[in-house]
């Protein structure tokens, strides 16, 4: 039997979800092949938290805890922390380190990726179309009339380096656009200003299945607001429609083209990305390294839809690590 860490929470706003994903994978885990450690990583603690909610503290040197006098080490780490540290690159890094086979892609891949400014420019290159930008720093100056004149009206302002819809905002006037970008700064220090793509949305899993890089069914997102939100995401307010209503060579280019970018930065594990489809051209906002895990995520329905199991997903993930 292997014992397999389970990670989840993280310091960023997402970490009530990355909890949500974690129990749902410590709870579909084949018990049969594997021992689950749920392991709860705050700034302010890393612990095991047992079946009582009992905590045991995580010794960082060698990533090991100690219950009742026993000390147990991890055979493979299941990486389910949304946002820093687990989607950045610091866990890939640190479990690289200390020589722990971990879930998800490297820890540069996880760097870039975390980065949709130099994700989406070390993609340009390739011909994958993205959305025209503007890029800010935070103690640039804002300069609303050149933001514009680039960018047009409506826009996204976007934090740079989050995920789960925290922080963006869809400016429709020039008036919205200062607030805008307060609320992005509230997550991160950097800012992606995007013009606005009307067209279909549709996200792309593309994972590692049993050694061949698999295209999993699209989802079309249909979202009730105006730009599919943290609302839309995870209270209901929008329609996730698995496989997506596009024509089939339109769902070959748009599946092609997400296989293409896994291939090219070199990924493991699971890759969730998403394009606005316009004119019948797909446009690449993002790429999420570390998608939502729970039943009703985006990942977990596509497998689903490609008659993949929750327990044959997490096996491979795990399998896959640790060959």
């Amino acid at each position: 039997m292997k014992n397999i860490a389970i990670i989840m929470g993280g310091y960023s706003s997402e970490y009530k979800i990355s909890l949500i994903s974690g129990n749902v994978v410590y709870q579909y885990l084949d018990k049969t092949k594997y021992n689950g450690f749920r392991i709860h990583i705050f700034k302010e603690k890393w612990v095991y938290v047992d079946d009582a909610d009992a905590e045991f503290p995580i010794d960082k040197n060698d990533f090991s805890v100690m219950v009742n006098g026993n000390k147990i080490s991890f055979d493979c780490v299941f990486n389910a922390i949304h946002g820093t540290p687990g989607e950045d690159g610091l866990m890939q890094a640190y479990f690289q380190l200390l020589e722990i086979p971990q879930t998800s892609c490297d820890y540069y891949q996880s760097a870039l990726t975390f980065n949709k400014r130099d994700f989406l420019s070390v993609l340009k290159p390739y011909g994958i179309k993205s959305a025209t930008s503007y890029y800010l720093n935070k103690g640039d100056e804002i300069n609303a009339d050149e933001i514009i004149k680039k960018v047009g009206l409506p826009c996204f302002v976007k934090p740079n380096k989050a995920g789960s819809s925290f922080g963006i905002s869809k400016v429709k006037t020039a008036s919205e656009l200062p607030i805008a970008i307060e609320v992005a700064y509230k997550e991160d220090n950097e800012i992606i200003i995007e013009s606005f793509l009307d067209g279909t949305e549709v996200t792309v899993g593309v994972i590692n299945y049993k050694g061949k890089i698999t295209v999993l069914p699209i989802t079309e997102i249909v979202s009730d607001n105006d730009f599919f939100d943290y609302e839309a995401k995870y209270q209901g307010k929008s329609q996730e429609i698995t496989p997506a209503r596009i024509s089939d060579e339109m769902t070959q280019k748009v599946g092609a083209i997400a296989k293409r970018a896994y291939e090219l930065l070199k990924m493991k594990g699971f890759s969730r990305t998403e394009f606005i489809i316009v004119n019948d051209e797909p446009y690449m906002l993002e790429m999420n390294t570390i998608p939502g895990l729970t039943s009703e995520s985006l990942i977990p329905q596509q497998a689903a839809a490609a008659g993949i199991t929750l327990e044959d997903l997490f096996t491979n993930a795990i399998e896959l690590a640790l060959a």
